[in-house]
Order: C-alpha cells, then structure tokens, then sequence
C-alpha cells in the first residue's frame, strides 16, 4: 500500500509530465507555424521573381508548313506525318506572375496555336489574352483575329496593338470593320519607336522596317522584361534597304529571332525572287559574319518558307547554320526575358 505522502508525490510527477508534454506540444506547434509561414514567404518571393516569358508559337511562313497544294518534296514527308507540321510565325509573352499573355502576331492557326500555348502556360480566361501586336497586314500576321469574332469566340475588347496604316486597314475593310463595330476588338494604336508598357515588369518598341507594304506598314517589335529582351522581326527586305542597323540592333538585346524566309536563291523555280526580297539566310550569314560568336549566338532565324531547308531538323543546311554560330527557332522553346 502506498502512503498518502507517496500518493500525493505521484500525481505531482503526473501533472508535472503532462505540463511538459502541454508545453513541446505548444512549441511544436508554433515551430509548426513559423515553418509554414516562412515556406510560405518563399514561396511568393519565388513566384514574385519569376521572370516573364516568350514561347515560340510557329515557325512557317505565313502559309505554313506543308502549305496548301504543295505535292513536291519539300512537303511530302509532313503531309504524312502530323508531328513534323508547323505553324505560321507567332510569339507569346508571358508573364506568370500577373497572369497575363500577349501575342505578337495572329495567325491562321491562332486555335492550335492557343492551344500550344496553354499546355505550357496555362490561362484562366477566355479568349486567354491581354493583347495581340500585329507587325503588318499580310496574311500570315493577322487572319487569326477572325476566331475572336461572332462566328467564333465572339470576344469583348481584345486590345489589337496597330500602327495607323494597319488600324485603317482593320477598321475599314471588311470583315475585320466588324470585329470593331461589335466591340470583338479594341484598336490600340503604336508609333514608330516610341515605346509603351505592356505591364509594369514589360515594355514594347515598335520599329518600322522596309516591306512591301500594300495594305499596312510593318514593323518589328523590341520586348524588354526584367532581365533580358528580345527583337522580333519576321518579315524585311534586304538588310541594305534598311536606314538602320541591324547589327546594332542585335547587340542591343539578347535573342534575336530574324526573317529566314528563304535559305538561298532559286529556292522557287519559275518565280522572281527578287519580287520577294527578304534576305536569303545565307546571305544573312555573311551579312552578321562579323559578329562575336556569343553575338551571333543570339540570332535565331525564323518564319521558313516550306521550301526553306531548316524545316528538316536532320537537313544539312541546319548543321551548316549552327557551325557558322547561328541558331534555328523551334515550335515550342521558351526563353525568359
């Protein structure tokens, strides 16, 4: 039999363990806590550094790749095989901490083009844009504002950023006037180099560019994030019809993706060329020969005719341009800015 003294000591030493244990459990608790909110702090100062994007949505020409009709050899093999067909030239900006998407240029294959877009950035708004900048009027550049329209999507207030020429093409030939009346889109005008904030963490310079210009101006875009910025210039003429220089331009920014239409002359057989004047690849090759290599490194050619070589990744012409230091854009790669 235990005395009462030893009874009394007992749950003394009960009460004293349970207070101990009451008290880990508390620190535990606020170890807990602090942990969390702490992780939790890291986490948004991650999310809040996470630099904007740009995501490569087509590469083509602006009739694509296979194009309409084509039966020779140049398209054969992508008329047979799906994986290897791409979409006329367009580039998404994306910045994940506003959530916002843009996109320079809006193709005829704007819908597989969304779609691309959205398995890698995914966007909780329809049409899932806070603005398209449009570089000029011919077909491959702006066809896809169509799907934003009654018959499609039937939109509100896309914002459509255009230089003057291009805006009066949009707002009085049809059936674009009707994207306006109906408020589908809201034009959004641009003046050459005069540079304009797309968010707080991104800005834009449109920059006039020689082109045929039959229903628009053209001009190519300066996309300046945190860190780092592009040009994005799919279609010119020669590079010596230019007041400016591109050399310069390029020095200025850290990717470059530049018009490739063509690789070399005689690229298509029973047409003038020279009624077509964009700068051949390999003339281009030597036109930035002087370059530094990580100079040269920033170049990545792009919008490829479908006879234009650098299509075929195994082609001998894409080895040729990544040993003289260039690059070849891809469908789908992504750089931050």
């Amino acid at each position: 039999m235990y005395s009462k003294n030893q009874r009394v000591l007992g749950r003394e030493k009960r009460e004293s363990r349970m207070m101990m244990h009451c008290r880990n459990a508390k620190l535990l608790v606020r170890f807990g806590l602090m942990y969390c909110l702490t992780l939790g702090a890291l986490t948004l100062g991650a999310a809040a550094e996470e630099p904007p994007r740009v995501m490569v949505l087509g590469v083509a020409q602006d009739a694509g790749f296979p194009q309409a009709g084509c039966r020779k050899a140049c398209c054969q093999e992508a008329w047979s095989d799906p994986t290897i067909r791409r979409h006329p030239v367009s580039l998404a900006i994306i910045d994940p901490v506003s959530q916002q998407r843009w996109l320079l240029d809006c193709s005829p294959a704007f819908p597989d083009q969304w779609r691309l877009l959205d398995e890698k950035f995914p966007h909780p708004k329809v049409p899932g844009f806070d603005g398209i900048l449009l570089t000029h009027a011919h077909m491959g550049h702006y066809l896809g504002l169509a799907h934003l329209g009654r018959e499609a999507i039937g939109a509100k207030n896309v914002p459509v950023y255009v230089m003057p020429r291009m805006a009066t093409f949009l707002s009085e030939n049809g059936p674009w006037d009707q994207l306006v009346r109906l408020g589908n889109i809201e034009l959004r005008g641009l003046k050459a180099d005069r540079t304009f904030q797309l968010n707080p963490r991104l800005k834009v310079t449109p920059i006039l560019v020689p082109h045929r210009d039959e229903y628009s101006e053209t001009v190519g875009f300066k996309v300046e994030g945190p860190s780092k910025s592009l040009l994005y210039l799919p279609d010119i003429d020669k590079w010596d019809r230019w007041d400016r220089s591109i050399i310069e331009l390029v020095r200025e920014v850290d990717i470059a993706f530049l018009d490739g239409t063509f690789y070399a002359d005689g690229e298509l057989p029973g047409r003038n060329m020279a009624e077509i004047p964009h700068p051949f690849i390999r003339e281009s090759m030597a036109w930035f020969s002087g370059l530094s290599r990580d100079e040269r490194r920033k170049i990545r050619f792009i919008h490829f005719n479908h006879t234009n070589p650098l299509l075929r990744e195994s082609s001998a012409a894409v080895g040729q341009v990544r040993k003289a230091g260039f690059e070849v854009a891809t469908q789908g790669e992504s750089h931050a800015l």
